[in-house]
């Protein structure tokens, strides 16, 4: 089991900027990547960024330039900083780990983007 705990959402004005942050417990060496998905209302939940344990990361179009994924392995964290914010990336983010006995969720920490 792996247990995803979502911090540093909140309310920032356009052009602003955010850091999230998911803190991982529990078997973390069966992680093999992690990642951040988003949903906002009405929409399916979509892939933001994604890095492996190698290291190798994967953005969503409309975030590429924007966003940074990262990992503190030491700190057993993964991060997502998020730049030059526009009204639509308001949603839920939503920190994934996959493993290798399946995917876990943390609850989700909201981001509002508005002025």
């Amino acid at each position: 089991q792996v247990q995803l705990v979502e911090s540093g959402g909140g309310l920032v004005q356009p052009g602003g900027s955010l850091r999230l942050s998911c803190a991982a417990s529990g078997s973390i060496f069966s992680i093999e990547a992690m990642g951040w998905y988003r949903q906002a209302p009405g929409n399916q939940r979509e892939l933001v960024a994604r890095i492996t344990s190698q290291g190798s990361t994967n953005y969503a179009d409309s975030v590429k330039g924007r966003f940074t994924i990262s990992r503190n392995n030491a700190k057993n964290t993964l991060y997502v900083q998020m730049n030059s914010l526009k009204p639509e990336d308001t949603a839920v983010y939503y920190c994934n780990a996959e493993a290798d006995r399946g995917a876990y969720w943390g609850q989700g920490t909201q981001v509002t983007v508005s002025s």
